[in-house]
């Protein structure tokens, strides 16, 4: 929220679409949006109006800001739904996108000025204004306490910084259900670091880099375990596609074409450029969500699941013989085959005893295959923990980004479905996957733990359905941490006595 007793210089209003405040530089466009969020800056959205194509630009700011639309329009519906701060409907803010300005009060601002906005009040102010976490009342918190006493369900974060983690364990959270080590890879110092490693021609040039990444890594794991000792902190090792963290192929083309063109142009600086756009090429995949990813990943580059594991295993030491009390788990991302999660967890297992560290091997569950033959699986696995985002995808066959912005309004708007399935689950589709792997895990394995860490985690409706599936805990982002100690309170009081 914005320091009420700041001196705010208000230069124009709309609509109070959706709470809350930000500050960033404004952006025009979803793309620039996620590309500058992507270096660590924080951004407002300014559009016009937004469509379902601008999703991932929302996703990737503080705020947005509308010259068009209402209470109900797009930009307003995401944004409460996603919890950040929109305000729609200031006419009086005349945008360019062609030149990437915008008008408001006689004043021009453009592409990378600051602005702050409130969205509870709807005004937007000049430059960047100190901004406040809200607190919670004591009412609520007396609230909560009364709901902690009667849900059942744990309730846990997903936390992917000692930032994160801090918040979380303010707000409630019982531990971490889901740290995704990926996000550790992408500050500015390593990811110079992490693009030599995947574009490394052998096996040793990358060893040597992972080598250099170790202590970073060490590091993140340290502070995280520090901010939730006493409390358990479930790590998953790197999940997404190699190529994620390499340049953008056809950046990369239009800067070789430049060089190509170029009489003066550093000969080695273009031979450099040209075998990086090889190595991309090659990287490059037609699906990379169902390709080299996850556990595919661990096999294939058994290197770059042992340094992760190495950084866990060396924080946790560290920290132990600091009189610490750290409880970690190893979770193992995609597996779809029994095979798979043996293969890595006798890795784990390895590195572990060398420590003299015991830890929790787990499995995600996000491959309808996973969940049919999860009496297989959890021979091997101490803990399962239901990846719904991708679950969704695998199982209804959507592809979550191109189904949010082709045809998902539609089939709102026509009733092919009744609610969007990535924001509530499925619960006739992949609710019935989630129940029958629960059932065939404990029957194999009665002492199997079950997680669920996908956004749906946080969703009240969504919480009521894990409530009859013998989910032993959730976990959402740290922001919707209250409402899902509520909710698996309400959960709890309507099961049939």
């Amino acid at each position: 929220s914005i320091d009420q007793n700041l001196k705010k210089n208000v230069i124009g209003k709309g609509l109070p679409a959706s709470p809350g405040a930000a500050s960033g530089k404004i952006i025009f466009d979803a793309d620039r949006a996620e590309q500058f969020s992507s270096l660590g800056e924080k951004v407002l959205l300014i559009r016009p109006e937004t469509t379902p194509e601008d999703i991932h630009g929302i996703l990737a700011s503080q705020g947005i800001i509308t010259s068009r639309g209402g209470m109900t329009s797009h930009a307003a519906v995401v944004a409460r739904g996603l919890g950040k701060a929109c305000i729609c409907g200031c006419e009086e803010m005349k945008i360019d996108l062609k030149k990437k300005t915008m008008e408001l009060k006689g004043i021009t601002f453009n592409e990378g000025d600051f602005l702050s906005m409130d969205g509870g009040s709807g005004e937007i102010m000049m430059g960047e204004v100190k901004l406040k976490e809200p607190e919670l009342s004591q009412e609520f918190l007396l609230l909560l306490q009364w709901a902690d006493g009667v849900r059942k369900m744990g309730v846990r974060a997903n936390a992917d910084t000692p930032k994160d983690a801090v918040k979380a364990r303010e707000l409630g959270a019982e531990g971490i259900g889901l740290c995704r080590t990926e996000h550790m890879f992408l500050d500015a110092e390593r990811v110079p670091i992490v693009r030599e490693m995947i574009l490394a021609d052998t096996r040793e040039d990358r060893l040597v880099a992972l080598q250099r990444l170790l202590p970073y890594q060490e590091d993140d794991f340290m502070e995280i375990f520090k901010a939730m000792e006493g409390l358990p902190v479930t790590i998953r090792l790197l999940d997404p596609p190699l190529h994620e963290f390499l340049p953008d192929l056809e950046d990369l083309l239009v800067e070789v074409t430049k060089l190509q063109g170029a009489p003066d142009c550093d000969k080695r600086e273009r031979y450099e450029k040209e075998q990086l756009v090889r190595k991309v090429r090659r990287l490059k995949e037609h699906n990379p969500m169902l390709g080299l990813r996850g556990c595919r990943l661990g096999i294939l580059y058994p290197e770059i699941y042992d340094m992760q594991i190495e950084a866990i295993m060396g924080a946790v030491k560290k920290l132990e013989k600091m009189g610490r009390a750290i409880y970690p788990e190893i979770m193992i991302p995609l597996v779809g085959h029994d095979t798979e999660l043996e293969v890595i967890k006798k890795r784990v297992l390895h590195i572990a005893a060398e420590y003299e560290v015991q830890i929790p091997v787990g499995t995600m569950i996000e491959v309808p295959r996973a969940a049919l033959t999860a009496d297989q699986i959890a021979k091997e696995a101490n803990f399962f923990s239901f990846g719904t985002n991708d679950l969704t995808q695998t199982t209804l066959g959507f592809s979550r980004d191109d189904a949010e912005t082709k045809f998902m309004h539609g089939y709102l708007e026509q009733k092919i479905i009744q609610e969007n399935p990535f924001v509530t689950l499925d619960v006739d589709g992949v609710g019935k996957l989630i129940k029958m792997a629960v059932a065939l895990g404990k029957s194999s394995n009665p002492q199997l733990k079950i997680g669920i860490c996908g956004e749906h985690g946080g969703d009240k409706k969504s919480i009521l359905f894990c409530s009859g599936a013998e989910i032993d805990y959730l976990s959402c982002s740290p922001y919707r941490i209250p409402l899902a100690r509520l909710a698996a309170a309400q959960a709890q009081l309507e099961e049939p006595k």
